[in-house]
């Protein structure tokens, strides 16, 4: 969701055996760089389906949500904050293709090149050192709709 001010985001880190599915962006900052399929949360969806549906729309490949790698929130130039749940996900099956108009290239490196290969972005090069431990993390799971605030889907990720 982009919403003014406040952004939240998801990103999903697909792992297949040593790999890691890694997206080229066609704009932004981060245009000619590895990085991972991520995007803006929608509404009426979680943090997490967001992500299984950013990972789908930017390169094809579907996966699931292992658990929580991390939470990355900065402020942008002193007055947007700006949010990302990252999960770490197991890949279930497809190749990587682009998406039309938003994603140059698409495909799964080895782990090891892509921390030391100059296009990686800085976040990837910071997160992925961690994916050996990613079976320690946060996993989560549907807990009972709580009446009082009417949610239609509730996960905790602890």
């Amino acid at each position: 969701m982009r919403d003014g001010k406040v952004w939240l985001g998801a990103c999903g880190i697909v792992i297949r055996g040593d790999e890691a599915l890694v997206v080229k962006k066609a704009y932004s900052g981060l245009k000619g760089q590895w990085s991972f399929p991520a995007g803006f949360v929608q509404e009426g969806e979680t943090v997490d389906e967001a992500a299984i549906r950013e990972v789908m729309e930017e390169t094809g490949v579907t996966a699931v949500i292992r658990q929580v790698a991390a939470i990355r929130s900065g402020v942008i130039r002193g007055t947007i904050s700006d949010n990302m749940v990252v999960f770490w996900m197991d890949y279930i099956e497809g190749e990587p293709r682009p998406q039309e108009g938003e994603i140059e290239e698409t495909r799964f490196i080895p782990i090891e090149q892509l921390i030391t290969d100059p296009l990686s972005s800085t976040y990837l090069k910071i997160i992925l050192p961690e994916y050996r431990r990613r079976e320690q993390g946060m996993s989560g799971r549907n807990y009972p709709i709580d009446p009082v605030f009417s949610y239609t889907s509730y996960k905790i990720f602890k």
